[in-house]
């Protein structure tokens, strides 16, 4: 798996310095205002600031982003915190699994890691919530469904949040909200979750720009189903997807990318003209 992750990677960083000097026709200035940002995990480097956490998702909101990604994980009492890792070793440098301490327990030992709880009653309505859903076992799946029911009770699906899963079928454990709420996060296998979307009636399918093709993307179009692409981290690159019609923009970098847009939709100064 490491291997594959990291073969993964390689490929992404060539197809991405490719595009990155493919030039680009500027989008028109209805599709820069329409641009929708989403911040991958937040605004962070995990050395000062962390992923996942508060201080990576106010940098996103500060800076006028759209919206933020981010997983959920459960701990051992059942309580949905944003985390993407199964154990804190990557991010915080510790075997602690999530699944296997309480909420407090799991606090006590690194309070940077915020509830759902806290995330939702922060940045809802102000930010759009792409909510990974990781896959995990699910212990009682009747009372975590009722647990994220009541959580997400005061936000409107598709308005305010989105589920977003590499895993569809976990979307089976969620049934508070319409079939169109959900987005598939595709990798290698984007031909096949663009179909099963489709066939579910699903909000769309998300996943790298090089995949998702432009037959794919007017396939869904033509059914009124979104598209998100990632991880966009250039001007050209962001040019290209939002000629492309594609609406959810996925980065690692979105304020860069925020201020890119910003920077596009000013005004050009009048150019000057000599009198001779």
């Amino acid at each position: 798996m490491e291997i594959t992750l990291w073969l993964e990677e390689r490929l992404h960083q060539v197809i991405d310095f490719f595009y990155t000097y493919l030039p680009q026709p500027i989008p028109d200035k209805e599709l820069l205002k329409q641009c929708k940002i989403v911040s991958h995990r937040g605004e962070y480097d995990n050395k000062t600031v962390f992923e996942n956490t508060i201080a990576a998702f106010d940098r996103v909101k500060e800076a006028g982003v759209w919206g933020i990604e981010f997983d959920i994980r459960w701990t051992k009492d059942l309580q949905p915190v944003v985390f993407h890792d199964r154990n804190l070793q990557r991010v915080f440098k510790s075997d602690i699994e999530v699944n296997k301490v309480t909420l407090s327990e799991l606090k006590e030992h690194c309070n940077l890691i915020p509830s759902l709880s806290e995330v939702i009653q922060k940045y809802s309505k102000t930010l759009h919530l792409m909510v990974e859903i990781k896959e995990e076992k699910y212990p009682d799946p009747v009372y975590q469904n009722n647990v994220l029911k009541d959580l997400f009770s005061q936000l409107t699906p598709q308005v305010d949040f989105h589920f977003i899963s590499l895993r569809p079928e976990m979307f089976m454990l969620v049934n508070f909200v319409p079939s169109s709420t959900f987005l598939p996060s595709a990798r290698f296998n984007v031909k096949r979750l663009s179909n099963l979307s489709l066939w579910k009636n699903y909000r769309g399918v998300a996943g790298h720009y090089f995949l998702i093709t432009d037959t794919i993307l007017k396939k869904h179009h033509k059914q009124k189903q979104l598209v998100g692409t990632g991880f966009i981290g250039s001007k050209n690159c962001l040019s290209r997807e939002l000629n492309r019609g594609v609406e959810w923009i996925f980065s690692n970098n979105a304020v860069e990318l925020q201020n890119i847009r910003n920077s596009l939709l000013k005004p050009k100064p009048p150019a000057v003209t000599s009198n001779q």
